[in-house]
């Protein structure tokens, strides 16, 4: 689906998607908890359902209801399982421990770019500590042996979701495990987000030493809050000229997005970001400094391994909006600029097409934008709200 915007302000009340790195972490909590739990999460989209599917698959019952799911338990493990984690690397680097923690027989399917995305060194330990993996295709995983309690060591340098998976596994082994993080942990505010929710069922760590405790103790009922990532592209374009007013969002947080706030507020000056703990931002991020002061976003790499190559996507985005943008290995500089009426392809990332709807808004004349239905993958109704919130746009189906 493409589709054309006519360049319009925005204005009205939009409430948050719920959180979709709370979600994953609760419903995979809630599988091995000792009851039911009620999630109360107003939105799902295609990750938090390829998380859905694959606990499924593994014998938790997971039922849509009005306000959220119900789950119920895995009580009987199957023999083997088959998982597809889908586009979703959060469900395939929270699973792939898991399912070693467990000791079930399983293969594993991932879809798009994530076949490529990295998974050492986590395979490499996961190894080491008594799984048995391999790959019979790029795009297939099987799973055999069974983790031992001990000690772990993971680099943080490459993904935060390597340590969320390994304390969400060595949680399911009995006996008492340790994780030792090497290296500069990249997103640790994804991890903080491990530990909460994990806190919520009765899972408590300190200094990443965890006693396997299966069952894990449900809370019976559990709200998703809302998710700062998604809700930063409307706060963007508040502060862009627009006129709207995000809602359930707390302001406590520990997700890492929450930073959009602080950046925001010094719009007139030149800024120096990193991109370690916010990668998720950086898209939004380009077309705010774009607009406003010009910025330098450094320690980027790691972006090249997200749905798309973000610097590159990122890079091409901007410079159909006519704004200046230059990248080196690890940063991207753009000076402020006017926003002129362009196509941008997508590039099969949520991010680039919801940046891009943002930008549309302040630009010169008609933005199309390729391949726009792939926001469905963090925000469905995304084209939905926009519309609610008075944004101008036709759609084509290919």
């Amino acid at each position: 689906m493409d589709i054309t915007i006519y360049p319009k302000k925005l204005s009205g009340t939009v409430r948050a998607v719920s959180s979709k790195s709370v979600a994953h972490r609760m419903l995979i909590c809630a599988a091995f908890s000792d009851g039911p739990t009620e999630l109360e999460c107003t939105d799902t989209n295609q990750d938090i359902e390829a998380t859905v599917g694959c606990l499924q698959a593994l014998g938790a019952e997971i039922v849509r209801t009005d306000s959220g799911y119900r789950i119920i338990p895995v009580t009987n493990l199957p023999e083997q399982a088959v998982l597809d984690c889908r586009e979703s690397g959060s469900t395939l680097r929270f699973l792939l421990p898991v399912v070693c923690a467990l000791g079930v027989n399983a293969t594993i399917y991932m879809s798009g770019r994530l076949p490529y995305r990295p998974l050492s060194p986590l395979w490499e330990e996961l190894e080491r500590m008594g799984a048995k993996l391999s790959r019979p295709t790029e795009a297939t995983i099987c799973i055999n042996g069974q983790l031992l309690p001990g000690d772990y060591t993971v680099s943080g340098s490459v993904s935060s979701q390597f340590i969320t998976g390994l304390l969400l596994a060595t949680a399911l082994i009995p006996g008492q495990s340790h994780i030792t993080i090497t290296g500069k942990l990249q997103s640790k505010p994804y991890v903080d987000i491990t530990k909460q929710v994990m806190s919520v069922f009765g899972i408590h760590n300190d200094d990443n030493i965890i006693t396997g405790c299966r069952p894990f103790h449900t809370p019976g009922l559990v709200w998703v809050e809302g998710d700062w990532s998604n809700a930063a592209f409307f706060l963007v374009a508040h502060k862009l000229g627009s006129c709207v007013n995000v809602t359930h969002l707390n302001p406590d947080s520990v997700q890492g997005d929450r930073a959009i706030v602080s950046m925001l507020e010094q719009s007139e000056e030149f800024q120096t970001v990193s991109a370690g703990d916010i990668p998720d931002l950086v898209p939004i991020l380009a077309i705010f400094f774009g607009a406003t002061s010009g910025a330098l976003i450094t320690d980027i790499s790691r972006l090249r391994l997200k749905e798309s190559d973000r610097v590159d996507s990122v890079s091409r985005m901007m410079e159909a909006f006519g704004i200046q943008i230059e990248a080196t290995e690890n940063t991207l500089q753009m000076s402020p600029g006017k926003f002129r009426s362009c196509t941008i392809d997508a590039a099969g990332d949520h991010r680039i097409a919801m940046a891009a709807a943002i930008g549309a808004t302040i630009a010169d004349g008609p933005v199309t934008i390729l391949g726009a239905e792939c926001v469905a993958k963090s925000y469905p109704k995304f084209w939905q709200d926009y519309k609610q919130l008075g944004g101008n746009y036709e759609q084509y189906i290919r």
